[in-house]
């Protein structure tokens, strides 16, 4: 009985630590899927500006197990030829709540070969993404937030 009770609390013992992960690594959410923008918050030397994604413009990111891809456009069509229309994507990484998009294709070449380190958050449906785009020579310099809401198929 006394062995009994020695190795059932080894094999315990054992389990327990086979199964605990260190500080470093911290589970990832899962953001696979198709993302809707909502809005969009960006913070320039303390002026913060809001855009509202559902009325003017609509854009959505897809997410798979390594990449990532935005598709933004005009709502209504204009009468000239002015649509606007963006575009890009490439790979991510991701460890616990830390999001990092490294921009390999994007129709403005300055931004292409750029890094973006985001916090993101999970509630239900809705994914928060906030961080700082940088690009030099570009004048861009801002904390981004975006509110996403996850498209049901």
């Amino acid at each position: 009985m006394k062995y009994r009770i020695i190795f059932f609390s080894a094999a315990i013992v054992f389990f327990l630590a086979c199964n605990t992960k260190s500080a470093e690594e911290k589970p990832s959410i899962s953001l696979n899927g198709t993302w809707q923008l909502l809005a969009g918050i960006s913070i320039t030397r303390g002026d913060s500006a809001f855009t509202d994604y559902t009325k003017k413009q609509k854009m959505i990111k897809i997410i798979n197990d390594s990449h990532f891809a935005f598709l933004k456009h005009d709502v209504n069509v204009p009468q000239d030829s002015s649509l606007n229309f963006d575009a890009g994507g490439g790979s991510y990484t991701l460890n616990g709540d830390k999001y990092t998009e490294h921009l390999d294709f994007y129709n403005d070449k300055k931004w292409e070969g750029k890094s973006f380190d985001f916090t993101v958050t999970l509630k239900n449906d809705t994914l928060t993404q906030k961080g700082v785009e940088k690009v030099e020579g570009t004048g861009v310099d801002h904390i981004i937030i975006e509110k996403y809401v996850k498209i049901k198929n």
